[in-house]
């Protein structure tokens, strides 16, 4: 049995120093708090490589366009692609006179900077140059981060966490009486921003901040146009206002929650009360002093390290074992306490913005299907319940050219709406996802709970799996001359260098749409066979018909394309591993993924290895992202190289490092301080390589040459097929 307390606190990070590329954070998968090394954001101005910010899944913001305007989706001019005698209609490139309306449906709504603290001496800012003697630490056993310093002479303790059950963050200061009598805490609010910051702190007039007292309670009402929330601020011994957005008071240990009122609706184009899901709008009922809060959190992280799928590599030779160990640990905190909320996660999760704040769709399962692979099923479910709140834009977004069924968006916001973007508009490979997703949850319920709690499952979330099955039987194409049904231009595949009025039947999107629809079918033969389900008359009929027409184009989907024995990234990209004219071989090598990430029974597997030869030979690293070497890793395993998978996963490269915080920072890239699928990339290939595949279980993706024996794993379930 591994002792668990111990693996996980041998990880954690500590810090001598400012490091500007990795702050700590604490957060509960809904809201997170990233610090400085003062336990706070006292040195805020210094940190411009990783912003540091408060955020959460419901903090979002609506900026007015020019003369106040709120444009809808249908305001923003298509582009028209011709394909096989139909005319499409997507949202992609800029037009002329268009351009107010594109960039602001790309920018809003964004995710919000809702506050910064910091320390003050004397009513002023303090830089680095009066801080010295760092010892930063966060316990992640319990989710405390323990920050001590000296400042001007004078040692301070901050000690800095996050509730699990409510978006409150408690602080406790500890210093000499003569510090003390220096010290005060500053709270300051900017107006949003769709920037990597997401704060406008040169806009005062833009927003408004007002105060009321609850008993011994502060509430700062906060409105940024139609958008608003609050936060509540207890035990605090003094407090005044010292500018427009800021205010300053004493305290030894304080807490602050924070709620949402409401927010712009784009849909409805209205101001429009939304519940923060993450805890109840009455901070009355929730732990209002630090001590509860340091309750709250140490339950609540003490629950999750202790049914959490584990791996003890303590026993390994390989010198890289630790280091492994240590990612696992530290991917498994930020991926929990950043991407397991009530909406899917933004690349760079609750840190601070990328691409506006939005998610990725396509980037969801990357970041959050490891929870249903080790153990945490409920934190994936957690987000998945949005697919249900979007289903009726979805299908309006299939609907807009002519296909049947639920079109995911690939970058949005809280209410669903498809960005506008050259690239997002047409993506494809987010569509097999949620019923991915779906049944790796299902998958993890047939090993803990009983039948009817696995069928109420499925009967909730049947809909999802039928509107998204419905769309990519209707969106693949039979081709009349080969009987095949073929995935047809204008689309953008997973490796986003290709014109999409030239792509075709990119290699891995075949693969998936066979694989998702083949799931699909799992369900609806569930359906047909349990007499409990529910289902009766039409709807019966309605998912019989269904079936058979996914069945159907799964088992004809056409080959996936190849050139020279090897396969490529799409049927008319013969030149994908050519290193000179027009450059293919980087980016994704998503081609590696249609047996790998998925299973696929139709592979050849000469054809494949040879594939991961050519990459491994030719591919520019530098291009890779940093979940690429973990879907490569998964390849590799399938493919019986589990010395060749081993060494992709730990690969010493630029987009596959990471930092003391356990961020895989994507060094070259500004815009991504921190790259959390990554992290979640990392974790579900270890699903498989530690636990297996199919019928093959066990550490299948670590060589038997005595270097990785020994490995103890606890809770890790091995990938469906």
């Amino acid at each position: 049995m591994i002792d668990r307390k111990s693996l996980v606190k041998r990880h954690n990070p500590e810090i001598h120093e400012m490091m500007k590329q990795s702050p700590l954070t604490v957060g509960n998968g809904n809201f997170a708090f990233t610090a400085d090394i003062t336990g706070l954001q006292t040195l805020y101005d210094e940190y411009e490589i990783f912003p540091l910010c408060a955020m959460s899944t419901w903090g979002w913001h609506t900026t007015p366009g020019d003369g106040g305007k709120f444009y809808a989706q249908n305001d923003a001019q298509p582009t028209l692609y011709k394909s096989q005698g139909r005319v499409y209609k997507y949202v992609s490139e800029r037009q002329a006179g268009n351009e107010a309306v594109y960039d602001w449906l790309r920018h809003n709504p964004h995710r919000l900077n809702l506050a910064r603290v910091s320390l003050l001496w004397d009513g002023k800012k303090i830089t680095s140059d009066e801080i010295s003697r760092v010892h930063q630490k966060l316990d992640l056993y319990t989710g405390v981060l323990i920050s001590e310093f000296t400042l001007r002479g004078e040692r301070v303790r901050v000690q800095t966490v996050c509730a699990q059950s409510a978006d409150i963050l408690g602080i406790s200061i500890e210093t000499s009486q003569k510090a003390y009598e220096k010290i005060t805490v500053c709270i300051s609010f900017p107006y949003g921003s769709h920037l990597k910051c997401a704060s406008d702190w040169t806009s005062p007039s833009k927003h408004q901040t007002s105060t009321t007292r609850l008993g011994d309670t502060l509430c700062f009402e906060r409105t940024l146009d139609y958008d608003k929330y609050r936060v509540a601020l207890s035990g605090y011994d003094m407090c005044r206002q010292t500018g427009d957005h800021s205010f300053e008071f004493k305290s030894t240990a304080f807490t602050l929650f924070f709620s949402q009122i409401c927010t712009y609706d784009t849909l409805s184009a209205n101001s429009t009360r939304r519940t923060n899901k993450s805890g109840a709008d009455n901070f009355d009922l929730m732990p209002k002093t630090f001590d509860k809060v340091m309750d709250d959190s140490s339950l609540g992280w003490e629950s999750f390290w202790n049914t959490v799928g584990m791996a003890d590599f303590s026993r390994a030779k390989d010198p890289r074992a630790m280091l492994l160990e240590r990612r696992v640990i530290l991917s498994q905190y930020l991926t929990a306490s950043q991407c397991s909320g009530n909406m899917p996660p933004q690349e760079t999760g609750l840190s601070c913005n990328s691409w506006f704040g939005k998610f990725h769709l396509e980037m969801h399962i990357i970041h959050a299907g490891w929870f249903a692979l080790w153990g945490q099923s409920r934190l994936l479910e957690r987000s998945i319940a949005w697919y249900k709140d979007i289903l009726d834009m979805a299908k309006k977004n299939a609907a807009a050219n002519g296909f049947d069924g639920a079109r995911w968006p690939k970058m949005t916001g809280p209410c669903g709406i498809d960005s506008p973007s050259s690239i997002a508009t047409l993506l494809i490979w987010q569509q097999p996802h949620i019923i991915y997703m779906l049944s790796l949850c299902l998958h993890s319920k047939h090993r803990v709970q009983a039948e009817k709690s696995r069928r109420d499952f499925m009967i909730k979330h049947r809909d999802l799996v039928y509107e998204t099955a419905e769309f990519m039987c209707s969106f693949a194409r039979l081709c009349e001359k080969t009987g095949f049904y073929e995935l047809p231009a204008p689309l953008i595949p997973v490796q986003e260098l290709h014109k999409p009025e030239d792509t075709a039947n990119p290699a891995f999107e075949l693969g998936y749409w066979r694989f998702g629809l083949l799931c699909a079918v799992k369900w609806a033969e569930f359906f047909e066979a349990d007499e409990e389900s529910g289902l009766c008359g039409k709807e019966r009929e309605k998912w019989q018909t269904a079936k058979a027409g996914w069945k159907n184009t799964a088992d004809n989907m056409t080959p996936l394309p190849t050139r020279g024995g090897l396969y490529i990234a799409h049927q008319n990209c013969p030149d994908t591993f050519k290193k000179y004219s027009i450059k293919y071989n980087k980016d994704h090598p998503s081609m590696l993924y249609a047996f790998g990430y998925i299973p696929n029974d139709r592979v050849d597997i000469k054809t494949m290895e040879n594939t991961a030869d050519k990459v491994l030979s030719c591919w520019d690293n530098d291009s890779m992202w940093g979940w690429d070497y973990a879907f490569c890793a998964m390849t590799l395993t399938r493919l019986g190289k589990p010395e060749e998978a081993v060494d992709a996963l730990l690969a010493d490269e630029s987009k596959n490092r990471y930092t003391e915080s356990g961020n895989n920072f994507q060094y070259g890239r500004d815009d991504l301080p921190l790259y959390l699928p990554g992290n979640g990339a990392l974790l579900f290939a270890l699903s498989m390589m530690l636990a297996g595949y199919g019928e093959n279980k066990g550490a299948v993706g670590f060589p038997k040459n005595g270097m990785w024996d020994n490995i103890i794993v606890e809770g890790i379930l091995p990938l469906p097929e």
